[in-house]
């Protein structure tokens, strides 16, 4: 059992005493309940990346005297519209910093199911040459070590391109390096990764076997419908991903 002097503040009820107790104020829920509540519309969530939004002056919960994380409904919608912001706009955290400061409100970051499949379309079928990060603003962004980026280079899990002398990565490896710099924490490293490279390659090429001929036709409105069956099948392999991912944990921990 866990004793008093080792519990995680971030995971306890704070005490509702205090000297601000009888203030009015917003309903507030520890950082725990915050990941649970928004697990469902981000599965990737966790303590630690809310943590490093934290860090990164994006969101800022006020604290009891006992040094525990206080969470408004104010605060959530916040957090919500940053996590929406990089899932569905793809934004460095400098940018989501500059639209909340200029008002970006939560409302003008939902999008419908039809931007969604246009975003992911997008990430898919193109790539914007001029959206390129160094090493250093990688860093900066995910909170990744600069060691584990090199180890990624390494290991060929991610690739970048190499101007002037100085390597570069797109969005798309960048928040590779953010997947990845979380899965660090658990001991993970660039080397544990080349099953998953080599699984997403496998599963390209399968991709690729089924659609080449449509996605090579001169035929625009071919093409589109290609398009658009790519998106479906790639959410279908990823979601089957997920689904075997599950079951294979089960049998773990039974």
């Amino acid at each position: 059992m866990m004793s008093a002097d080792t519990r995680n503040p971030d995971l306890e009820l704070p005490d509702p005493g205090g000297p601000d107790a009888d203030r009015p104020r917003q309903k507030a829920v520890t950082i725990g309940s915050v990941c649970k509540a928004l697990v469902q519309e981000f599965p990737d969530i966790s303590i630690s990346k809310i943590r490093y939004l934290e860090d990164q002056k994006l969101l800022a919960p006020r604290r009891t005297q006992g040094g525990y994380r206080l969470y408004t409904q104010t605060d959530i919608q916040r957090l919500r519209t940053i996590l929406r912001l990089q899932r569905d706009e793809f934004l460095p955290l400098r940018v989501i910093r500059q639209e909340l400061a200029g008002g970006r409100a939560e409302r003008e970051v939902t999008p419908t199911p039809s931007d969604r499949r246009s975003v992911r379309r997008a990430m898919v079928t193109a790539r914007d040459p001029g959206a390129l990060y160094s090493l250093e603003d990688v860093v900066e962004e995910t909170g990744a070590e600069p060691k584990l980026v090199r180890e990624l280079v390494e290991f060929g899990v991610i690739k970048g391109e190499s101007r002037g002398g100085v390597r570069y990565f797109d969005e798309t490896e960048r928040e590779i390096v953010r997947a990845v710099s979380e899965l660090a924490r658990y001991g993970v490293g660039g080397r544990n990764l080349r099953v998953f490279r080599s699984s997403a390659d496998r599963e390209a090429q399968l991709l690729q076997s089924i659609l080449a001929p449509a996605l090579r036709s001169r035929n625009p409105e071919r093409r589109k419908e290609a398009i658009e069956a790519l998106e479906n099948l790639a959410s279908v392999t990823s979601h089957l991903k997920h689904l075997l991912l599950i079951r294979d944990l089960r049998k773990i921990t039974n």
